[in-house]
């Protein structure tokens, strides 16, 4: 279900694994990058009209309520299926993609779902956005 020689998929993994404690594993054919809970997939899907519509290159997060609202109201945003009820967001990638913008998702997302520890040890690496 990806290519393991996506230049986007490899962006994303280097930001991803940089997180104190990250791993990466296959969910339901993606790549989900870890730590006790998943923090962020590579890839996702919507549903419209019964229809699943795939959006290969993107990385799902979970980030703040406020935030999300703000994200699901761009063009390259998406409510994905299945995990849009639980409060992820998709977010398309492409060449003109924002890297510092995604890495700060990764950040929110990481923060809510890694534990008071691992979040210990990524304020003493780097400042809280």
């Amino acid at each position: 279900m990806f290519d393991e020689a996506d230049p986007l998929l490899n962006r994303l993994r280097a930001l991803a694994l940089a997180f104190p404690g990250a791993a990466e594993k296959i969910s339901h054919g993606h790549p989900a990058f870890f730590t006790t809970k998943v923090f962020a997939y590579y890839g996702g899907s919507v549903k419209v009209d019964g229809v699943y519509r795939q959006h290969e290159q993107s990385v799902l997060v979970l980030v703040d309520p406020d935030e999300r609202a703000a994200l699901v109201g761009e063009d390259r945003c998406y409510v994905p299926a299945y995990l849009g009820a639980y409060g992820w967001i998709g977010v398309d990638l492409t060449g003109d993609t924002d890297w510092d913008e995604i890495d700060e998702l990764l950040d929110a997302s990481y923060r809510r779902t890694a534990g008071p520890r691992r979040v210990a040890v990524l304020d003493s690496r780097r400042p809280q956005p």
